[in-house]
């Protein structure tokens, strides 16, 4: 581990010690506790709650249900996934060309609701032929209660091989934000989704023998300084080709995770591509 390291500590979190449970229609690895999978030791790492990576086949999917209090999101590594929810205007999607343009997310898209209140949603992969991969990922909010809405946003695979991008940041105005706050949606880093928890999510394509380098807590971003938590996952996406280096030399392979704990706001993490392909690394920077 480098010098300015050496107070971290780097555990991994092996894919095969994650849950799994294989529906037919439905393919689900569990980080932390979830459904039929309940071990007391992964319930949550900061306010990181839930972390699944699923594939769903076509014509399939999970049909309405109902969430309140977490923030949820799907981070979409291939094929395409439909959302649909209760706060649908259904005369706006009542052709195939709005369906596609709006709740109809695929490789690169982010789709982010704030369950709140409570929102009811489905998701389902209507493609005729291709599986769609992807991850679930829900955090837990500063405040109940919160009005439901969702967000989305695209970034392109060109972007993410610059280096780490982040994705999902803080709502600038904070546990006290008026309802006009909440309303105008601005995140503390510009460009991102804003997310009511005091939380980064960063992705990166790490070309293979590269490194890629993540800021703990970005620019200023995060509230909380001290001995965040920062969860580490290499998602199943290169036939198990891909693999990456962590600063203390452990090295993650497909499916594989780490909880980094003992780190600060400002270190940085140095992870280095080190498959026979490039790796695609999501960062989940909590308090």
């Amino acid at each position: 581990m480098s010098q300015t390291l050496k107070h971290v500590e780097i555990v991994a979190r092996r894919s095969s010690e994650r849950g799994h449970a294989d529906h037919g229609w439905l393919n689900t690895y569990h980080t932390f506790s979830f459904a039929t999978y309940q071990d007391p030791r992964f319930q949550n790492f900061g306010v990181l709650r839930v972390l699944n990576e699923d594939r769903v086949h076509p014509k399939n999917g999970f049909p309405f249900h109902t969430h309140r209090d977490a923030e949820i999101f799907s981070y979409v590594l291939s094929g395409e996934l439909t959302h649909r929810d209760s706060m649908m205007n259904k005369a706006a999607v009542s052709t195939a060309a709005a369906k596609d343009q709006f709740y109809r997310i695929r490789r690169g898209d982010v789709q982010f609701t704030t369950g709140g209140s409570g929102i009811s949603h489905s998701e389902h992969n209507e493609h005729h032929s291709e599986t769609v991969h992807f991850l679930q990922i829900w955090v837990l909010p500063w405040k109940r209660g919160l009005t439901p809405r969702y967000h989305d946003l695209t970034i392109d695979d060109a972007t993410k091989r610059q280096g780490f991008v982040t994705i999902i940041s803080p709502l600038k105005a904070g546990k006290g934000a008026t309802p006009t706050q909440e309303s105008a949606a601005v995140p503390v880093v510009e460009g991102t989704i804003p997310i009511h928890a005091d939380f980064l999510l960063g992705a990166s394509i790490i070309p293979q023998d590269s490194f890629a380098s993540w800021k703990v807590g970005g620019d200023g971003a995060v509230e909380s300084k001290k001995d965040r938590k920062v969860y580490i996952h290499l998602p199943m996406t290169k036939g198990g080709r891909s693999k990456v280096r962590l600063p203390d030399g452990t090295v993650l392979a497909e499916g594989d995770g780490a909880f980094v704990t003992k780190i600060d706001a400002g270190d940085v993490l140095q992870i280095q591509s080190v498959g026979i392909v490039e790796a695609e690394v999501v960062v989940l920077d909590s308090n």
